[in-house]
């Protein structure tokens, strides 16, 4: 289907494509849908987040916890300075990034940051947000958010950060390696939660009125939610969520609905092939769009616009990382998973982050530290 490009093909496509700067790894000869893909970057440290200022100029993060400016264009990178202090260990660090929709008042893009904060000897899942000065520092850092997930463990930090149409965020906390924790709504463990930009809570959450449980919270019952997009054109909030052994799972996010786990899971144990909790099904639980047995360790999501691809409008994309591959999903009039793709498997790269640029094109980061992208040829 997919074919590694040779030294010949590598030199006559630079030189008729004029990417002078980018390297052609891979072309699609399927004949389905016509597209290259394109080394732009390589030399990070497991790149955890992008997101793009403009066509040529992306935003990166680093789990260990920096945060880089690249110029796509010329390839220069520069470090930005004024990130937080990160809980890098296991699976924390400065994790996603996302741009506010507005620029503050003296025109400086507001960024937002999902990262592994360190407090009391354990780690939590914090949201931060800074303005961008000139490419080259933050000012004006301040938490809006510190969940209330605190644990010893180095995993399950979620981190996903979406907006939707209606001025609000929404960032996805793990289920910190404690199960029970992500039925119970006096902790965050296991939540989507919504907020004002400004951090403060909005008045039509599900839970704000609910004695004991935590206003912030969205949803319920998830393990650890790695991939989060919104669609805007129909105002509809995904997310993609691992598994333990099989039972990765894509959701519709609904308010106020609990999603199950640990109490329903198509997974197994890790330590023997036994189910995990009480079965696939229970009334008030809500079942995924799709679920994936065995995992492929979902590492983010995006619902594609459509710009370079027609074909592709409206469709899912998750990086996996256990089963290195680009995953598609088209969905039907009636949000049911229809037809799943497997894209990229000749890379062999753990597909760590997603991100849509202006033009349509998507950008990939993989845990071996390259920036990639799929374009049409």
């Amino acid at each position: 289907m997919f074919r590694l490009v040779s030294l010949f093909t590598f030199v006559c496509l630079l030189a008729s494509s004029k990417q002078a700067l980018s390297r052609v790894i891979l072309e699609d000869t399927s004949g389905q849908t016509d597209f290259l893909v394109e080394e732009v970057y390589a030399g990070l440290s497991v790149p955890w987040g992008m997101a793009f200022l403009n066509t040529d100029e992306l935003l990166i993060t680093e789990r260990q916890g920096k945060l880089y400016y690249l110029n796509i264009k010329t390839k220069q990178l520069t470090l930005i300075t004024g990130t937080p202090s990160v809980l890098a260990q296991g699976q924390g660090g400065l994790l996603d990034i996302a741009i506010a929709p507005k620029k503050n008042e003296q025109g400086n893009p507001i960024l937002y940051f999902s990262y592994s904060k360190p407090l009391n000897n354990t780690g939590t899942t914090a949201l931060g947000s800074a303005h961008l000065i000139g490419k080259k520092s933050l000012t004006n850092w301040r938490d809006i958010f510190i969940a209330k997930s605190n644990s010893t463990t180095s995993r399950h930090y979620g981190s996903r950060i979406a907006f939707d149409n209606e001025g609000h965020i929404f960032l996805s906390i793990g289920d910190r390696g404690i199960r029970k924790d992500a039925q119970e709504l006096d902790n965050h463990s296991g939540t989507i939660i919504r907020l004002n930009l400004d951090g403060t809570i909005p008045e039509d959450n599900p839970f704000l009125k609910q004695k004991r449980a935590l206003p912030e919270i969205w949803s319920y019952g998830h393990r650890n939610p790695q991939g989060l997009a919104f669609n805007t054109d129909k105002s509809q909030l995904w997310s993609i969520e691992h598994g333990p052994r099989g039972g990765d799972e894509i959701n519709l996010i609904k308010p106020g609905k609990n999603y199950g786990w640990p109490v329903i899971s198509y997974g197994k144990e890790y330590w023997g092939p036994i189910s995990v909790g009480e079965g696939t099904h229970k009334t008030g639980m809500e079942q995924p769009v799709k679920y994936y047995v065995p995992s492929i360790a979902p590492g983010s999501l995006l619902v594609y616009s459509g710009k370079a691809f027609k074909e592709w409008e409206g469709d899912l994309f998750a990086g996996a990382l256990k089963l290195t591959h680009l995953n598609q999903v088209k969905l039907d009039q009636h949000n049911q998973a229809i037809k799943e793709t497997r894209l990229l498997q000749e890379l062999g790269e753990r597909i760590r982050a997603l991100a849509e640029s202006p033009e349509g094109w998507i950008y990939l980061s993989t845990d071996s530290g390259k920036i990639l992208r799929l374009r049409k040829k």
